[in-house]
């Protein structure tokens, strides 16, 4: 279990991120095409995980911008924003941000996701959501670098993650 703040207020995790090194736990999560989708389907890539609570917040959603421009800098290396929300929402948010590479994922039809990665928020008013963390991945999987944002208000250090790349 992490212990992170929400606007000073301390909650918890479910866990740990994987450590740096370890393979990444696979995962089923929901396109916006309402299918879904594993780290098989990057196989080839590197992978960048901008793991967020909802689009539908200031933070995610600038989080979520900041990779997109940076994506056109990485063209090995697939972009993808899970959160709780569901995929139209996230379709909405796209086409209003004109957000074009990176592809948000769903956990609709499953949590799995937040358990596995340890970002599920066990306690508070966000319970059942996961907290903010990104993830890099190399072409096997292999975790290169992870960030569990330490306060929920908080933007991730976007210059670690992709100089992690």
């Amino acid at each position: 279990m992490a212990s992170i703040t929400l606007e000073g207020n301390e909650i918890n995790t479910n866990g740990e991120l994987p450590e740096a090194g370890s393979t990444a736990p696979d995962f089923t999560l929901t396109t916006g095409e309402l299918s879904d989708v594993t780290l098989a389907d990057f196989a080839g890539k590197k992978k960048l995980l901008n793991i967020v609570p909802s689009l539908d917040t200031g933070i995610c959603a600038t989080s979520t911008k900041r990779f997109n421009e940076a994506a056109t800098e990485h063209e090995d290396t697939v972009f993808l924003t899970i959160s709780a929300d569901l995929p139209f929402a996230q379709g909405r948010f796209c086409e209003a941000e004109n957000v074009d590479k990176v592809q948000t994922l769903a956990m609709m039809r499953d949590k799995n996701f937040a358990k596995d990665y340890g970002v599920l928020i066990s306690d508070g008013p966000l319970k059942g959501i996961t907290a903010r963390a990104v993830v890099v991945l190399d072409k096997d999987n292999k975790v290169l670098y992870r960030e569990l944002v330490p306060e929920i208000a908080q933007e991730p250090d976007y210059d670690a993650a992709l100089a992690a790349l």
